[in-house]
């Protein structure tokens, strides 16, 4: 989660806390905990393997036969291109270390292509870093003590074409072999499918027996994916490395400009998942089992005119037997993070997906999103095909699902208002006695039938949700260049209707979005019907400034939701006000059997206080 999103619930969760702070009774000081200390993670003799492996600085290998040591030599050979198009990508292989150069996807423009009528090399979205080396190698030490990556040796291929275009479900193989002296050889092999965006790539290691040292070599994508978003600082926020690691996805994130972080498993990997905002490059072993552990480490920089750039790189450690012949099979994954094309692969890919945390409640919140929200929102998306209606009709249906709490948290904010006058008799009455007042309160609440926590509680079962969806419009990849109306040309951005001569302290927001001024006053409208309370007036004025400054950096998409539930939250709140106009508190019969957690509360403080003064 970004700094600007936390910030902006922090502050939404400030203020609920402040008001049930004011229309509740003093509660009893809380004890104090201890916070328990986290147990580290057991290292076996795998980890020394890992470290050693870990060291090798694959990128200041020199280009000349010594460098290489007596198994290999540095071939000064002029690079063959072969692509491969398909019917979601174009791939450039190179010769040059038998890999990936360039990965276009067809159905994917650059920011700066959103209104191009047909796609070219120019407007797709290419997400292999080459200017910053070769994304998928080979790097072991020889017996001969040199660090070879294969990134810096010259293959020859099998293929005697150019250029290859497969379609629907064929299929296209395309082998790459190096030499080390005369009877050893490495081979990458790649398969291509027409319809995915996945390749299986075989490495074989033939005679490499008494070259390879340490039992050991490396599968290393060095050089992260590229930003391909116009806020890199954005972009940023939600990029990662991560590992499918023990049936969990464990994340590394760059979030401090200048630092390296890092970690290193031992044992099974499932995958290794490199992303940006939108699009992932995922490596996975077809045997998960025959892996000994795996490294990921990322660093975020700053680049020019205030933007970001982070650059994550993982690496698997493979055993090997040191046998004249050896083969392993992986999964790569080049393309959009999208819930559904990820789930297909049956890997536990999806869970690359994010759809948001707050507080470590993300096994609450990723099922919502994950079976209910999306789904829906996909379903709607079969019959209406404009991105902008759908969120406009999904804002109504999440709006009459979640109506009976909202409903019930409404009609005690009339309540609480209505006995406000009488509670304001007993603190000027009490005023010298606060263990009196509270006391004399819990009786007026329970006299009467009202749940000072009445108004808040229902709004805090509703936070899953809104997180949910909060996390679903952040990077649902379907909403990036969709088009709504006017001047809201791309939902997954901000609808900036001007730009300011200056940034805001502490947020930097130099923008101004329309929808986010749209919430804004819709948010003054519905505080000004519910809060009535003199004491609560500023929060009439400082919740929808606060949000509306927050908002202005986030998706068109996000504010439009918003917006529309504040539209559908100000007409139910009309409703509940002039339903309940002429409303009269009564007694309530039996108050005591309706005794609830806050009276409960003071009961066992006053009995506290009792026992205190006892001793």
């Amino acid at each position: 989660m970004d700094r600007q999103t936390l910030l902006a619930f922090i502050i939404i969760g400030a203020i609920l806390v402040i008001w049930l702070y004011l229309n509740s009774p003093t509660p009893p000081p809380n004890q104090e905990t201890q916070q328990k200390d986290t147990t580290e993670v057991l290292r076996d003799t795998t980890k020394k393997l890992i470290e050693q492996q870990k060291e090798i600085d694959l990128t200041e290998t020199k280009k000349d036969t010594q460098s290489l040591g007596k198994y290999f030599d540095y071939i000064d050979e002029e690079e063959r291109i072969i692509t491969i198009e398909t019917d979601v990508a174009i791939i450039e292989l190179s010769t040059h270390g038998a890999n990936l150069k360039k990965y276009f996807l067809k159905e994917f423009k650059n920011w700066y292509s959103a209104g191009a009528d047909t796609a070219t090399y120019q407007t797709m979205v290419q997400l292999i870093n080459h200017s910053m080396g070769n994304p998928y190698d080979l790097a072991f030490v020889t017996t001969d003590g040199k660090a070879i990556n294969t990134g810096e040796l010259i293959f020859s291929s099998t293929s005697d074409r150019e250029y290859y275009k497969i379609t629907g479900t064929d299929s296209l193989t395309v082998e790459f072999s190096v030499n080390a002296r005369k009877s050893s050889e490495i081979k990458k092999i790649y398969t291509f499918y027409g319809n995915k965006y996945s390749t299986v790539s075989n490495i074989q290691l033939i005679g490499m027996n008494n070259i390879i040292s340490n039992n050991a070599y490396d599968i290393v994508w060095e050089s992260g994916i590229r930003f391909v978003e116009e806020n890199s600082i954005d972009e940023a926020n939600f990029s990662n490395v991560s590992v499918y690691y023990g049936d969990e996805q464990v994340i590394v994130d760059a979030s401090d400009v200048g630092e390296t972080f890092e970690e290193d498993f031992t044992g099974r990997v499932d995958w290794i998942g490199i992303r940006n905002k939108y699009f992932a490059a995922i490596i996975a072993p077809q045997d998960p089992s025959g892996v000994e552990g795996a490294y990921i480490k990322g660093y975020r920089e700053q680049t020019g005119h205030s933007g970001i750039r982070e650059v994550y790189s993982g690496r698997f450690i493979i055993p090997f037997k040191n046998t004249n012949v050896e083969s392993k099979y992986f999964n790569l994954y080049i393309g959009p993070v999208d819930y559904g094309i990820l789930k297909e692969y049956e890997n536990h890919f999806e869970a690359i997906v994010d759809f948001g945390s707050f507080f470590g409640l993300t096994f609450i919140v990723r099922p919502i999103a994950e079976f209910v929200l999306l789904p829906l929102f996909n379903f709607l998306h079969g019959f209406i095909p404009n991105y902008g209606l759908v969120i406009i009709v999904f804002s109504i249906i999440i709006k009459i699902v979640i109506h009976p709490l909202t409903k019930q948290s409404l009609q005690s904010m009339k309540k609480m208002q209505l006995l406000q006058p009488k509670i304001t008799e007993l603190k000027e009455k009490y005023k010298d006695d606060p263990q009196k007042m509270n006391k004399e309160t819990m009786k007026l609440y329970s006299t009467y039938g009202v749940n000072p926590a009445g108004g808040c509680f229902p709004l805090l079962l509703q936070m899953p949700i809104f997180i949910a969806l909060w996390g679903l419009f952040q990077v649902a990849i379907d909403l990036r260049q969709q088009p709504f109306v006017g001047w809201i040309t791309d939902l997954s951005r901000p609808d900036v209707i001007t730009k300011l001569p200056f940034k805001l302290p502490i947020v930097g927001i130099d923008q101004i979005s329309g929808l986010a001024l749209l919430m804004g006053i819709t948010t003054f409208v519905q505080q000004k019907m519910s809060i009535k309370d003199p004491k609560q007036a500023a929060l009439v004025y400082i919740m929808p400034v606060m949000l509306t400054i927050l908002f202005m950096s986030f998706p068109s998409g996000l504010n439009l939701y918003y917006f529309m539930f504040n539209i559908l939250s100000i007409g139910q709140q009309y409703y509940i006000n002039h339903k309940h106009t002429g409303m009269v508190l009564e007694p309530v019969k039996n108050p005591k059997k309706r005794k609830g957690f806050m009276a409960k509360l003071m009961a066992a403080a006053e009995q506290q206080q009792h026992q205190r003064k006892k001793k």
